[in-house]
C-alpha cells in the first residue's frame, strides 16, 4: 500500500502547495481520499491514472476538501469511462454535484453511485482487496476521516518449488490458503516447503480535518501509518483550537496515543512558507514523522 499527495495545504494555494488531496494504491486500484482544486491536474502530473480510480472519498463540505471533484467526474466522462464510480461523502454533495451537471446539461457517461456518510463510524467499503472504514472527527461543521486496510492474498507462491515438487498449477489457489499438497505416488508436500509468509495486511488512517482530540484515538490504534492535519504551529495554537484544527505536535500527541508506526503530516496554513518546523516540533513527541510533500508516494 503506497499514499501519494496530490495537495497538502490548507483552504487558500500558497507557495506553489495546491488543497488537500491524496491517492492510495492497494492491490485493486487506487483510492481518492478528498478532491481539493486541481486534483484532476495533480493525478496527470504524477502519472495516476482515472482509470484505476473506483472510489472517492470526501471527508467534508469545506471547499479545499471537494472542488476538484466535478471537474474530476465530469473529465472521467468525456474521456469515455463506462465503469462505475463509487463516491462517499457528506449527503448534500450528492445535490451540489447535481445541480452543477443539471445546470451544463450534462448526463456522465458512467455509473455514480454515492453513499451518504452517516455520524458515527461505518463500514463504507468492503471486498476482497480492501475495507475502509469512516470514523467521526471534531471540526466546525461533520467532517470525517477514513481507515483503509488492505487484506492478505494468502501465502507467497515459490514458483521453482511448486515444479520441483510437481505440484499442478490448479492447486496453486489452496496452497496460498495454507493447504499441503498430496501427490498421485502418495509423497505429502508440507506447505512451507513451496510457499513463505505473505505480504501482511496494511492500515492507513486519514484524519481529515479535526480539533486536538482523543476520541478517535480507538478507531485508528495500530495503524502503520496515519495523516493528521497539522494546520498551525505550537506558537498558533490558539488560532488551531479557534478554527477546529490541530498542531503539529498535537498530531504527534495522537501518534503517540494509537501506537501507530509513522505520522504524515498536511494541511498546512498558508501563513507558513517553511514546512521543515512542522516536522521539528512534532519529532520531540514521536520519532517518525514526515511531512506529506506534493508528489511524494510513502510507503504505508
Amino acid at each position: 500500500m503506497k499514499v501519494t499527495i496530490l495537495g497538502n495545504n490548507s483552504a487558500l494555494p500558497a507557495f506553489g502547495r495546491h488543497p488537500t488531496a491524496q491517492v492510495v494504491a492497494v492491490a485493486s486500484g487506487l483510492l481518492l481520499i478528498d478532491c481539493g482544486e486541481g486534483a484532476q491536474v495533480q493525478l496527470q502530473r504524477y502519472g495516476l491514472k482515472w482509470r484505476s480510480l473506483n472510489h472517492i472519498y470526501i471527508s467534508h463540505l469545506h471547499g479545499d476538501h471537494y472542488f476538484g471533484l466535478p471537474g474530476l467526474i465530469n473529465s472521467m466522462s468525456l474521456l469515455g469511462r463506462t465503469s462505475p464510480l463509487y463516491l462517499y461523502g457528506p449527503a448534500f454533495l450528492i445535490t451540489i454535484l447535481q445541480s452543477i451537471l443539471d445546470a451544463a446539461d450534462s448526463e456522465l457517461s458512467y455509473p455514480l453511485h454515492f453513499h451518504a456518510l452517516q455520524e458515527g463510524e461505518e463500514l463504507l467499503t468492503d471486498n476482497e482487496y480492501f475495507s475502509v472504514r469512516s470514523f467521526p472527527v471534531i471540526h466546525r461543521i461533520a467532517c470525517h476521516g477514513f481507515v483503509v486496510k488492505s487484506k492478505t492474498r494468502g501465502r507467497k507462491l515459490l514458483p521453482d518449488k511448486c515444479v520441483e515438487y510437481e505440484i499442478p498449477a490448479a492447486y496453486y489457489e489452496k496452497l496460498k490458503q495454507g493447504s499441503d499438497y498430496e501427490r498421485k505416488d502418495g509423497v505429502l508436500v508440507k506447505n512451507e516447503w513451496v510457499t513463505t509468509e505473505g505480504p501482511a495486511p496494511k492500515t492507513y488512517a486519514y484524519c481529515a480535518d479535526t480539533l486536538f482530540t482523543e476520541t478517535i484515538v480507538p478507531a485508528i490504534y495500530g495503524a502503520d501509518t496515519i495523516y493528521h492535519e497539522c494546520t498551525y504551529l505550537e506558537k498558533d495554537g490558539d488560532k488551531a483550537a479557534a478554527r477546529y484544527h490541530s498542531t503539529a505536535i498535537q498530531a504527534a500527541k495522537i501518534a503517540v496515543l494509537a501506537n501507530v508506526k509513522q505520522l504524515l503530516l498536511g494541511h498546512f496554513s498558508s501563513k507558513y512558507r517553511d514546512l521543515e518546523p512542522f516536522k521539528e516540533e512534532a519529532t520531540t513527541i514521536f520519532p517518525n514523522v514526515q511531512i506529506a510533500e506534493e508528489g511524494k508516494a510513502f510507503d504505508v
